[in-house]
């Protein structure tokens, strides 16, 4: 068996092709793209006598329209409030992304008035209060309540659906 041939180090145009491949392969922040570009070159190395600029081609990348933060961010928290999770949980993936404040106000209002259809879809999902066959004994209210917490739901709205009996879903606050 023959061993593995080492990879050549990057350059500015084998860096530049990685980062068009990874933003059409993938919808991704800049700060992702980053993360990537620069992980690439610390395994590789770097062949050329010209200083590597990871942030300048993201930056570059971002003015032509490849990446956007906001509207990776609205897309983002679009997908994590249909599967159930709330404003915690989005806003952690968010931040986790590297998305700044400054590009999240669209994705913020999205997920704000998502709020309550997120929550049912996860107590429907996980078959809590309302979508339950029967009430929780107090240990299992106690897992309910964990569960809805972990997926980023306030307090307040997790106990009025993990205390909603069987069959009757809570009505939405005005």
């Amino acid at each position: 068996m023959t061993a593995k041939r080492p990879r050549p180090p990057i350059d500015e145009d084998a860096l530049r092709e990685m980062a068009l491949r990874y933003v059409g392969r993938f919808a991704t922040s800049r700060a992702k793209l980053l993360d990537y570009l620069r992980r690439k070159i610390r395994e590789r190395g770097w062949g050329s006598e010209n200083p590597a600029d990871p942030q300048g081609l993201a930056d570059r990348l971002a003015e032509l329209g490849y990446i956007d933060d906001g509207g990776y961010a609205v897309m983002k928290s679009a997908a994590l409030t249909r599967r159930g999770y709330g404003a915690r949980r989005v806003d952690e993936s968010l931040r986790a992304a590297g998305i700044a404040q400054a590009d999240r106000t669209e994705a913020d209002a999205h997920t704000a008035a998502q709020g309550w259809a997120a929550a049912e879809r996860f107590a429907r999902r996980k078959r809590i209060g309302p979508f339950a066959a029967e009430r929780p004994d107090p240990r299992l209210r106690e897992k309910w309540m964990a569960a809805f917490l972990r997926a980023g739901h306030g307090h307040a709205l997790a106990r009025r659906w993990v205390d909603a009996p069987p069959g009757e879903p809570p009505e939405p606050e005005e």
